[in-house]
């Protein structure tokens, strides 16, 4: 694609990257087959062949408005686009770069601003959203069908002494685990199960004192600075365990997960940081990519599925299959440890969950849920099995069928 920078932003680095990604592109359009807002909406500026147009547009010069801000909200940032593209065309970077222009560029109408503030702040900050939670819970009969959809059923709490230890044993191997915000939250169980697999593994799982959120939600919502100061954070907690001799970061939300390998990007023109952010980012897996090599010393720890919990469809995030690119980790896995996989259709589509996105864009995150259940329930599985809480939290309010996390379901066969 032929591209005329604006004299702003040409010759920048910011610029040179922008302009390499979008002469990348061909437009062919194999995109749109793929992207869930498009596949709803039918307009190609909701798609990302229009958006990178929109983003050209505004990067060679012209103004944005509005409705540039409308349509790049409307990306879930699912990255289909670019497991689809014959081109290899960066998409997901592109879009980082055209958001936090237009940030700069267009003001946001004060109450949007206000809504998306409060929603981040609340979602970020761990002891104000147990809080609402708890809250939210309480009032659950009174509260209408939209918001007792989002608002999951209570968890099991993790039992004294099963979740990640502040601590670990000098003599056992050692594993760092994220200490998010929501899903500690929504569903403790989560961290507890994990704990508990390391353990059948010999190896400890250690929460880092002064941890937490990842940055993700901020990242997504517009605040790029604010993702970046979590991430120094993260990573000043992190990096003198890993000196000590933690063997990696095993995190359990692939969400979290794509952030956090994706620090080294974040913080790459930090002079003070780059480097260690490189280092964290390297040490950085899935819990399945952690575990994948270690499936059938496991397997020897476990006990069959039970009936009523064997028959089991595994909806993969697309921050685990298109941003991390493991695809078909998680499914042999479970084979291996007993289940019997229900394959069903357009696993490949994103739920409508994308952190906020289910708050920012309801009636788009309504839809694609709708279809994504649609799909699931006609495979008739006992359980629905996934890899990140925003997705568990999105699938289980629209559907009877019990929702887990894989690692759960893999913890109660110990």
């Amino acid at each position: 694609m032929e591209t005329h920078l604006a004299d702003w932003i040409k010759g920048t680095p910011r610029g040179d990257e922008a302009e390499a990604i979008l002469r990348a592109c061909v437009h062919c359009g194999f995109c749109n087959a793929t992207c869930p807002t498009y596949q709803v909406r039918g307009d190609e500026l909701d798609g990302p062949r229009g958006r990178i147009y929109q983003i050209k547009q505004m990067l060679e010069g012209h103004a944005p408005t509005q409705s540039t801000h409308v349509h790049l909200d409307r990306c879930l940032t699912c990255m289909n686009c670019e497991t689809t593209c014959p081109s290899g065309v960066r998409y997901g970077r592109l879009l980082e770069i055209g958001r936090e222009e237009i940030e700069q560029r267009v003001a946001r109408p004060p109450l949007q601003r206000a809504h998306r503030a409060f929603w981040r702040g609340l979602a970020t900050r761990r002891a104000a959203f147990a809080a609402a939670v708890a809250f939210g819970r309480m009032l659950r009969p009174l509260l209408p069908p939209s918001l007792r959809a989002k608002l999951p059923r209570a968890r099991g709490a993790a039992a004294p002494g099963s979740g990640a230890k502040t601590h670990a044993s000098p003599a056992r191997r050692c594993v760092l685990l994220l200490d998010g915000c929501v899903q500690p939250v929504l569903a403790p169980s989560i961290d507890a199960a994990t704990a508990r697999v390391l353990a059948a593994l010999g190896v400890d799982a250690r929460a880092a004192p002064g941890s937490g959120c990842c940055g993700a939600v901020d990242f997504h919502a517009g605040a790029a600075d604010a993702s970046r100061a979590k991430a120094r954070r993260n990573i000043d907690a992190w990096l003198p365990l890993l000196d000590a001799g933690a063997e990696a970061i095993v995190i359990n939300a692939s969400g979290c997960g794509a952030t956090v390998k994706d620090y080294g990007h974040l913080l790459a023109d930090d002079p003070a940081y780059a480097d260690k952010a490189r280092r964290v980012a390297a040490a950085t897996r899935d819990v399945a990519e952690w575990l994948a090599p270690r499936a059938d010393a496991l397997r020897t720890t476990l006990r069959a599925p039970p009936e009523n919990a064997r028959r089991v469809a595994f909806h993969p995030p697309c921050t685990l299959q298109h941003t991390q690119k493991l695809r078909g980790v998680v499914e042999p896995l479970l084979a291996t440890f007993g289940a019997q996989l229900v394959p069903f259709a357009d696993a490949h589509l994103c739920c409508g969950s994308a952190g906020l996105y289910t708050l920012l864009q309801p009636e788009l995150s309504g839809e694609l849920r709708r279809r994504k259940v649609e799909s699931i329930e006609r495979a008739q599985p006992q359980l629905i099995l996934s890899a990140n809480i925003g997705c568990l939290n999105q699938l289980e309010g629209g559907t009877r069928i019990p929702v887990r996390h894989w690692i759960e379901w893999v913890a109660e066969l110990l």
